[in-house]
């Protein structure tokens, strides 16, 4: 076979369309696997943000003498299994973070005891980061 200057210039166009059309394909198909994957994620931020973190807290006693243990029981949702919720007291208007805190199981559950010596009504709450329990009520005589 012979080959001409005019088969030579075919083949190349022919190539070069074939290359760009390649080229626009695969570009297409990564354009679209992006947003297929963005609008599963804005989906999976919506869930998250509908699923709103909360933690509930209960004292085994509502009064106790001084340095007397008792138990706050509660559940969590929202927040990993693993990491801790912390005992807040309320002192002089302040939130005051203790030394008590406890893991949260895998059941979403958590327990921990406490000793409390600030005799009278004592405002409590369990917190981790930014979510609080609601605030209970301890009166320590």
């Amino acid at each position: 076979m012979n080959v001409t200057k005019r088969h030579t210039l075919r083949i190349t166009a022919i190539g070069a369309v074939s290359a760009a059309c390649v080229a626009l394909a695969g570009t297409a198909a990564m354009a679209a696997t992006p947003a297929a994957h963005t609008a599963h994620t804005t989906h999976a931020v919506q869930k998250a943000a509908a699923t709103k973190a909360t933690i509930t807290a209960k004292p085994s006693v509502t009064a106790i003498s001084a340095w007397k243990k008792f138990y706050v029981n509660g559940k969590t949702t929202g927040l990993k299994p693993g990491s801790k919720v912390t005992l807040q007291q309320k002192q002089h208007g302040k939130w005051v973070t203790l030394p008590a805190s406890a893991p949260i199981e895998r059941n979403h559950t958590y327990s921990l005891w406490v000793k409390l010596g600030l005799k009278g009504k004592n405002d409590l709450r369990m917190v981790n980061g930014k979510t609080a329990s609601p605030v209970f009520h301890v009166t320590v005589r």
